[in-house]
């Protein structure tokens, strides 16, 4: 599993139905640290909040069956047994995009 990664995860909580999921965490923690997972959830619930979600389309190197967003403003830390299989990936551009909405969101920015 790596940094981009869009997985599926059963979240705690409201949170849990399973879903979709972008792993916002570290490649080097993923490696020295399996048990846990840092993800950004996703929802297909497709609203206008440019700093808090990103929009990402269904297509086969997603995996997503409909286009979803990843909500920044909903990160969770969850135990590697709640973590699914990886079922696609964002590109270089969403990454970019990614990352500087998680420096808005903390406040890096």
């Amino acid at each position: 599993m790596r940094r981009g990664d869009i997985v599926t995860v059963a979240a705690p909580g409201a949170y849990g139905k399973p879903r979709p999921a972008v792993v916002i965490q570290g490649d080097s923690l993923n490696r020295s640290d399996p048990s846990s997972t840092i993800v950004a959830l996703m929802t297909s619930s497709l609203v206008d909040a440019p700093l808090l979600r990103l929009t990402v389309p269904a297509n086969e190197d997603t995996g997503l069956r409909t286009a979803s967003q990843v909500q920044v403003n909903r990160i969770l830390t969850l135990p590697a047994a709640k973590v699914g299989q990886t079922i696609g990936r964002l590109n270089d551009q969403q990454m970019v995009e990614l990352n500087r909405l998680l420096a808005v969101i903390i406040g890096l920015t």
